[in-house]
This record gives structure tokens, C-alpha cells and sequence, in this order.
């Protein structure tokens, strides 16, 4: 599950890096199709947001065609954008993912 963080010096709106790390973690094959999404209360109460933020989000994210919202179940991925030629590599991949995970903790 994506593990949502908010950047205050990132000129971009918290529902726009919102969007940005779940297409960031769909390029990196760190989300795959059917894997879910915090709830909006669950997002919004650890960042914290207005609901409404995290609900733009999603919204966008959906439109694209890229999330699945099924009322009482939850938000799944339905797309993802991991390109083959980073699947092929699990080395870089891994690399990539602690190094996600370091920038986060810090």
C-alpha cells in the first residue's frame, strides 16, 4: 500500500503531489493493478487534509482511468505505468524503492 507524504516547499498543491506520487509509484511498478489505496478519512487524518483534497485526488486519478472507486469497498488501482523495460530490471527497481523509502523517513 502507498504510503502517502506531503513536501511544504513543493510549489505543487497537496492534491497535485497527491496524484504525483501515485503515478510516480505506478511508473515504478511499487502499485500494481488491484492493490488499494488508503481511504480518504485515512489520508486525510495522517497528513492532515481536508477531505476534499484527497478526494480531488482520487478523482483526477480515476478520470484518468488509472483508479477504481467502489462504493463501501474501497479504491483500487485499475492501470498501471510501469513500462516493461523497468520491470526487467529488479536490481534498479529495488534500489529505487529504498531509496523512496529513505527521502521518505527523512
Amino acid at each position: 500500500m502507498i504510503e502517502f507524504f506531503l513536501d511544504r516547499r513543493d510549489p505543487a498543491s497537496p492534491y497535485q503531489q497527491l496524484v504525483r506520487q501515485v503515478r510516480q509509484s505506478l511508473l515504478l511498478g511499487t502499485l500494481h493493478i488491484g492493490d488499494q489505496l488508503p481511504t480518504v478519512k485515512e489520508v486525510a487524518r495522517k497528513l492532515p487534509l481536508n477531505p476534499n483534497t484527497v478526494l480531488k485526488a482520487y478523482r483526477e486519478l480515476e478520470l484518468e482511468g488509472l483508479i477504481d472507486t467502489r462504493p463501501g469497498v474501497g479504491t483500487f488501482v485499475a492501470q498501471t505505468l510501469a513500462r516493461p523495460s523497468l520491470q526487467q530490471h529488479p536490481q534498479l527497481r529495488e534500489k529505487l524503492a529504498n531509496w523512496l523509502a529513505e527521502a521518505r523517513s527523512a
